[in-house]
């Protein structure tokens, strides 16, 4: 019997999704992701399995006969994780109280999906959220007012925190449904440069953006610095500029219901890195070490601890 490696559960979700909706872009708005992530998942799903589980067509995606096979299995799967991640355990038996910090960007795209399982799991585990600037964090975190912070690491100016990455996600070009870059290959900074730029500079955009620009000879020609991705979003759908950012907050559509693009850049672009900070001076309790582990399994695979203090 051939053994499978590499299938994920996300994998799974991704293909159900995608067959539920019926077109990638739908399943990418259900899903809250790039399009290009749903892509690539079902061709490495493809692959694995050996034979196509859609048909391509200009109007969707299609089950083969073989992906209705799969898509059974699929759901079956899925559904015995569910009861797997309801059943209890000693750990949800653990009370107490955990102070979280966390920036404007985790909290509206990552963090909340989390506080609603964790709320499933460990009922007597009371999350104490905070949303403020990743500067306070840092000097929360050392002066003992937050256990825990979950924010972008890459921005993380302090020594002497403890740091652990769950995942980097991909900064790409945005662009409107008919922009000319859209039929350029490969794209770099230079052809950005010649375009109008929409700069996000909430949870400190700008500053990261202007670091990578500034590794280069040219410079982004900025015509609105806005602190509102929906903001930036509205902007490049209809046309008045373009802007760089991580597909953690893609989203295809703007609230008018305009379309929008995304192309990689031939540059070297740094992700945006999301993940755990807290000070290693500080004891841990055991609900914050299973705040810890319960972000390290998810992310870094089953099994796997969070780095110890």
């Amino acid at each position: 019997m051939t053994r499978l490696t590499g299938l994920t559960l996300r994998q799974l979700t991704y293909f159900m999704v995608t067959a539920e909706m019926g077109q990638i872009a739908k399943a990418a708005a259900e899903l809250n992701i790039s399009q290009p992530a749903i892509t690539a998942s079902i061709r490495d799903l493809e692959r694995l399995l050996g034979a196509r589980v859609f048909h391509r067509t200009n109007s969707g995606m299609n089950l083969t006969p073989y992906g209705k096979r799969v898509l059974d299995v699929a759901g079956s799967i899925l559904g015995r994780v569910d009861e797997l991640m309801n059943l209890q355990s000693t750990d949800s038996m653990i009370e107490g109280e955990v102070s979280l910090a966390t920036t404007y960007t985790v909290m509206g795209y990552f963090l909340t999906p989390h506080l609603q399982q964790l709320g499933r799991l460990y009922p007597k585990l009371a999350i104490r959220v905070h949303e403020i600037p990743r500067v306070d964090i840092e000097r929360g975190l050392l002066e003992a007012r937050y256990g825990l912070a979950l924010l972008l690491t890459s921005n993380i100016v302090s020594a002497d925190l403890k740091l652990q990455t769950l995942m980097a996600s991909p900064r790409r070009l945005w662009v409107h449904a008919q922009h000319h870059l859209l039929k350029e290959n490969p794209v770099s900074l230079a052809d950005v440069a010649r375009e109008p730029y929409v700069m996000l500079t909430v949870d400190e955009a700008a500053d990261t953006a202007l670091r990578y620009w500034s590794r280069t000879k040219y410079n982004p020609n900025v015509v609105l610095r806005t602190s509102s991705v929906e903001a930036v979003r509205s902007m490049v759908a209809n046309g008045y500029g373009v802007a760089i950012l991580s597909d953690m907050v893609y989203r295809p559509w703007s609230l008018e219901g305009k379309r929008i693009e995304t192309v990689v850049l031939a540059d070297a672009i740094p992700s945006m890195e999301i993940g755990l900070a807290w000070n290693p001076l500080v004891a841990s309790t055991p609900p914050l070490q299973l705040l810890r582990n319960y972000f390290a399994q998810q992310y870094l695979g089953p099994g796997t601890p969070a780095d110890t203090q």
